[in-house]
């Protein structure tokens, strides 16, 4: 082989090797929990890695309004959790738009000096949940896995998968591992009426079909449910007033609650076919955007 082909050789190999290189995943960044309070998890084959999330701290529990009870039974079973006293998983269930979500983010707001972290995952990662727990297993911070919108459908394979997480079955699951789902069915799976047709009467008692059991099974491993209902016209009016008065603070911006800002929220509301703490607060939005800009 002349110079002239070896020099080309090599140059063929640097230019594979380069593109090889490019196409490699890129290396996780490095996760710092004292200064990251949430981070998200990122499925990568078999296994998957944490990326740090620069998440907004400033909605508190005071924020939610009309939900006092759900915001009790939540906060009990946090404050045992942080202590590192026994505590239940929780499930999150009910209408959309009614604080779920935005009352688990305001937990860490509460608990983060604490040493409460939020971990969220997707429903698609759940099957890499051992990966997860291995990852975490044996740190001093106290994690809240939190998987918004959880829903399965037949068959889905993340669902044995969370069944066994939280039985801790065979591997124990850390007691510094806590989930937080919310979804909007109760039981996490479609229910259809034909589930029912396989019930029978045997001496007098009605056995439900096996079909039922298996649809209830993954929701009765759940500790602790916690229903969110939808919101009356006052209760849905309380939250536009409470945000309005949030934001016209951030603002600087005086306005008063009168007939005419009633009526004005509530064909908001009706325009969108639903009453909840999220279209309140995209209400309240909407109006101090528009008066922040008539002033200008």
């Amino acid at each position: 082989m002349t110079d002239m082909t070896t020099n080309d050789f090599m140059q063929r190999v640097v230019r594979f090797l380069d593109r090889y290189e490019q196409s490699l995943p890129a290396l996780p960044p490095e996760l710092d929990w004292n200064h990251s309070y949430a981070a998200r998890w990122v499925g990568q084959g078999d296994g998957g890695w944490l990326k740090p999330l620069d998440i907004d701290l400033q909605q508190s529990l005071s924020d939610l309004i009309g939900v006092d009870r759900q915001k009790q039974l939540l906060e009990a079973n946090t404050a045992q959790f942080v202590r590192g006293l026994p505590a239940n998983n929780a499930l999150l269930w009910g209408a959309r738009g009614t604080g779920k979500s935005s009352l688990v983010r305001a937990l860490l707001n509460t608990w983060k000096d604490d040493g409460l972290r939020l971990i969220e995952i997707d429903k698609s990662d759940l099957v890499q949940l051992p990966s997860l727990v291995a990852q975490i297993s044996g740190q001093p911070w106290r994690f809240l896995l939190f998987c918004d919108d959880l829903a399965f459908e037949a068959g889905d394979s993340a669902y044995k998968t969370l069944k066994t997480v939280l039985d801790g079955s065979v591997e124990v699951t850390p007691d510094n591992l806590l989930l937080y789902a919310t979804s909007n069915r109760r039981h996490l799976l479609p229910e259809h009426r034909s589930d029912n047709t396989a019930s029978s009467m045997v001496d007098g008692e009605l056995h439900p079909s096996e079909a039922i059991e298996e649809k209830i099974a993954l929701s009765d491993r759940f500790g602790l449910w916690v229903s969110f209902y939808p919101f009356t016209q006052d209760h849905y009016l309380d939250v536009v007033r409470h945000w309005l008065g949030s934001m016209a603070t951030q603002y600087e911006l005086s306005w008063q609650w009168d007939e005419e800002l009633q009526k004005e929220a509530i064909r908001w509301a009706t325009a969108r076919g639903n009453r909840n703490g999220r279209c309140a607060w995209q209400f309240a939005r909407s109006w101090v955007g528009k008066a922040l800009l008539a002033q200008r």
